[in-house]
């Protein structure tokens, strides 16, 4: 079992902190560096923790758990138009990342007003691609409401965002309802805003919890992380990549920011021990950029 961690702190000395993971048997899952300052998500075995967290404080950074690292969740908005943005949603991606998610603005085409609103089946795909879905909405119970359509039907878990008070029981295909949330045209800097980022959080990670317990019962062959890896070290395409991320790993897949019609192939024949990734996971092209998705297979589907 791997725990995810945070670190933040110098660049100086940091390859220590490299040197000490790779020794571990952990995995560096994103690293981001703003001027000096390094931020490393990373899987370390669990009776290591302790270890990378002295190494941490002998370079003069600071580790924190990050239950959110290694997933990748859909932040849906009614449009991408300045009626539903930019603060709330965008002020919901900006703090879910600081837990270590990676996470997608996804707009829907269709989402003037209550009447109009819509979602097409390819953007319910494209959804449907990632570990869980936040519909952030806006500031009228009746308009929440009336849109329940838009999610219930969607495959993963689904987590709703709006302004007022609304029982779940009133939002059908919803997992889990947080207010205070809702069409605000600011910056959500304010106690009230903070406060409700924060039970956000804590529901997400509620949500990501069930999900991993699930997978227990059945899981995939090998972890997410280790197939990052083992594509990273055997695909030289993916060292030309510019995105962030180029390889994202979720709770059972991944994301590889590849052209599918070039380079699925290659990475279905990655090797992982004596198999073949194709062999362990489905290969499909995903709605996103025709990327390629990795979804791997539980252990009672592999023959």
């Amino acid at each position: 079992m791997y725990e995810t961690l945070t670190y933040e702190g110098g660049v100086h000395k940091s390859e220590e902190l490299r040197e000490l993971i790779e020794d571990l048997g952990g995995f560096i899952l994103q690293e981001n560096i703003l001027q000096m300052e390094l931020i490393i998500n990373m899987a370390i075995p669990m009776e290591d923790v302790d270890k990378i967290k002295e190494k941490a404080k002998e370079i003069f950074g600071e580790v924190t758990v990050a239950p959110m690292a290694g997933t990748e969740i859909a932040i849906v908005s009614p449009t991408l138009a300045r009626h539903h943005l930019p603060h709330a949603a965008c002020d919901i991606s900006e703090y879910l990342r600081r837990y270590g998610a990676k996470d997608n603005m996804v707009g829907l085409a269709r989402g003037h007003g209550k009447g109009t609103a819509g979602i097409s089946q390819p953007e319910k795909d494209l959804i449907n691609e990632h570990d869980i879905a936040i519909f952030a909405l806006g500031s009228f119970k009746d308009c929440i409401i009336d849109k329940s359509f838009l999610f219930d039907d969607i495959d993963i878990p689904v987590i709703v965002t709006g302004s007022p008070e609304i029982d779940l029981e009133e939002l059908p295909g919803a997992d889990a309802y947080v207010s205070g949330l809702g069409r605000i045209p600011r910056r959500l800097k304010r106690g009230p805003d903070i406060r409700a980022l924060k039970r956000l959080v804590d529901v997400v990670e509620d949500q990501l919890t069930s999900l991993k317990k699930d997978l227990a019962q059945d899981p995939p062959l090998y972890p997410s992380i280790l197939v990052k890896n083992e594509i990273e070290s055997q695909v030289p395409a993916i060292k030309e990549v510019i995105s962030p991320t180029p390889v994202t790993s979720q709770i059972s897949g991944l994301r590889v920011k590849l052209d599918y019609d070039k380079y699925h192939e290659e990475i279905g024949n990655v090797q992982i021990d004596d198999k073949k990734l194709k062999d362990i996971a489905t290969i499909e092209k995903s709605h996103m950029y025709d990327y390629i998705l990795v979804r791997l297979l539980n252990e009672s589907s592999i023959v």
